[in-house]
C-alpha cells in the first residue's frame, strides 16, 4: 500500500487511516500522537503552547485553535470520534518540551516543559493512556508517526554552537 507523508506544520493537527504518515518537526512545542490499533487510525497534533493566553471566554465561544494543547486535543478527539473511535480506546504517546534557549532560566522561557507537562495532564484528564514519551532536553525533534503500525520514531537534533556567553547543554552536564 502506498503511504502518504503529511506533513503537519505548528498549530496543525491530523486524523488519517494506516494509509497516512506524518511527520513533524519540535522544539518547545508538543505532539500528541493518539493511535487506535484495532481500526488502524490515528491523530497528531503540534501544538504551540500549553492554552491560550486569553482563556478568559468559554471554547464554545470561539472555533477551536490547534496551536493550544487542550484545544488541539479535543480537535483530535472530535475527528477520532466522528470515525466511532473512543478516545480512551487509543493509546497515547508525546513528544517535544524541548527548552531551547539552555542559557536562558527565566520561567518565561520554559515553555517546553510547561507544554510537555500540559500535554501529560491533559491525557490523564481525559483518561487516555500513555504509552511512551520523549519530552525535553534541548533542541528539536523530528517526529514521524506511521499510522498503519502506530510506531512513532524521534530523532534528536544536536543543538547549534551557543552563542558567546551562553552556556551550551553540554557544558551545564558537565558543570
Amino acid at each position: 500500500m502506498k503511504r502518504r507523508l503529511v506533513h503537519l506544520a505548528p498549530g496543525e493537527h491530523f486524523v488519517g487511516d494506516a494509509r497516512h504518515r506524518v511527520r513533524t518537526l519540535l522544539g518547545s512545542c508538543v505532539s500528541i500522537t493518539l493511535w487506535h490499533a484495532r481500526s488502524r487510525v490515528g491523530a497528531m497534533s503540534h501544538f504551540l503552547l500549553a492554552d491560550r493566553p486569553d482563556r478568559s471566554g468559554d471554547l464554545r465561544q470561539a472555533p477551536l485553535d490547534a496551536r493550544y494543547g487542550t484545544e488541539a486535543l479535543l480537535l483530535m478527539l472530535q475527528g477520532l470520534e466522528r470515525r466511532g473511535i473512543e478516545p480512551r480506546d487509543c493509546e497515547a504517546k508525546v513528544f517535544g518540551g524541548a527548552h531551547m534557549f539552555p542559557g536562558w532560566t527565566e520561567m518565561r522561557h520554559q515553555v517546553g516543559q510547561r507544554n510537555g507537562d500540559a500535554a501529560l495532564l491533559l491525557l490523564q484528564e481525559f483518561g487516555i493512556e500513555l504509552v511512551s514519551s520523549c519530552l525535553y532536553g534541548y533542541g528539536h525533534r523530528v517526529i514521524l508517526f506511521d499510522i498503519a503500525s502506530g510506531d512513532v520514531w524521534a530523532r534528536q537534533a544536536e543543538m547549534a554552537p551557543a552563542r558567546p556567553g551562553m552556556t551550551r547543554p553540554s557544558q551545564l552536564e558537565e558543570a
